[in-house]
């Protein structure tokens, strides 16, 4: 039996309950995204609260994660509420397309770790299904929420793989939400990028910053960048 809990230096989550388990993806993203300048910070799908937590450690912005899963959102509350950062972390059931037209809240940072299977052929649970497909909220849907979410000045960051990288730009321009900054993952040299991290504002001026991130040499040999990046969270990075 897979292990119910994937325990970090700072708290430990619970993800027995989600669809979606505690994975690369959503650490990346809640170690790379920055938050130094912000005060509202909005986690679109948060799931078990990962990276709702990961910015909490961060910061001492105001976090609001949010999941349409009801069983996600009462998990993310459970693992909220063992940690340090109760006080600092809310976590709601909410569509971020419904909260896009009836919140007046805008957020300096808006982070995603969205679904991005867009496969014909799907997994037989509805609940996993749901956490892993484009069908519930598409990338059309999501830049539209954050369009109308985003500050001005605001930032938002999401982590898709390699391959969706230039479909997602293209489609973000049209909300007119620019690249500012992209590091593409690789999980070992001479690799093709997996992952790729994407960083969007307001400001079509802004010049694109493009960084390459290898996670490891060899097995469970970690690259300094990669042990620079995780050094706070994973237990077995010093």
């Amino acid at each position: 039996m897979a292990n119910p809990y994937f325990k970090f230096k700072q708290f430990t989550v619970y993800h027995d309950k989600c669809a979606m388990k505690v994975g690369t993806d959503g650490v990346l993203i809640g170690a790379w995204a920055d938050v130094s300048r912000a005060e509202k910070i909005l986690d679109v799908g948060t799931g078990s609260g990962l990276i709702a937590l990961m910015i909490a450690q961060r910061c001492d912005a105001s976090v609001l994660g949010i999941d349409i899963d009801e069983d996600a959102v009462i998990q993310a509350r459970e693992n909220v509420m063992a940690s340090q950062w109760s006080g600092q972390i809310t976590i709601a059931r909410q569509d971020v397309r419904v909260m896009a037209n009836e919140c007046d809240t805008k957020f300096d940072v808006i982070l995603s770790n969205p679904p991005y299977f867009a496969e014909d052929v799907k997994c037989p649970e509805a609940q996993r299904n749901t956490a892993r497909h484009t069908d519930e909220l598409d990338f059309h849907s999501l830049l539209q929420a954050v369009s109308v979410l985003l500050a001005d000045d605001g930032t938002f960051s999401v982590v898709l793989p390699a391959n969706a990288a230039s479909d997602f730009i293209a489609l973000a321009t049209k909300f007119k939400l620019f690249l500012s900054k992209q590091t593409w993952v690789y999980t070992k040299p001479n690799m093709p990028a997996k992952r790729v991290l994407m960083a969007f504002s307001r400001d079509k001026s802004t010049e694109t910053q493009v960084g390459h991130l290898t996670i490891e040499t060899a097995p469970k040999v970690y690259t300094p960048e990669f042990t620079a990046l995780m050094k706070d969270f994973y237990l077995f990075i010093s």
